[in-house]
C-alpha cells in the first residue's frame, strides 16, 4: 500500500482514536441537555469535521481527483445547510 496516498497505519489509527473521542464528546453534551446555539454551533462543527475525516481519510479521498473531494464534500455541504436551514426556521421568533 502506498502511504503517501492512502496514509499510514498509525495515522488512521490516531484519526480513529479522536473520531471516537468527538463521538463521545458530542453524546456527552446530549445526555447532559446542552441546549442553546453555542452548544448546536460546537455540535455541528465537529459533526462536520467528523464527515469529512471520514471522507478524505477513510474514504481515502484526499488525494483522488478533485471532482470527487468536490462532490463528496459538496454533499455533506449541502446536507448540513438543509439541516441548519430547517434548524434556523424552527427557532422561536
Amino acid at each position: 500500500m502506498n502511504s503517501h496516498l492512502h496514509g499510514t497505519p498509525r495515522r488512521a489509527t490516531w484519526l480513529w482514536a479522536t473520531l471516537i473521542v468527538a463521538t463521545l464528546l458530542t453524546w456527552g453534551m446530549g445526555a447532559s441537555g446542552a441546549t442553546g446555539r453555542g452548544a448546536i454551533a460546537i455540535l455541528a462543527a465537529i459533526s462536520f469535521w467528523k464527515g469529512a475525516v471520514i471522507i478524505l481519510d477513510f474514504m481515502a479521498l484526499r488525494h483522488a481527483p478533485l471532482l470527487w473531494r468536490v462532490v463528496t464534500l459538496g454533499w455533506m455541504i449541502v446536507v448540513w445547510a438543509v439541516i441548519a436551514i430547517a434548524y434556523i426556521k424552527g427557532l422561536p421568533q
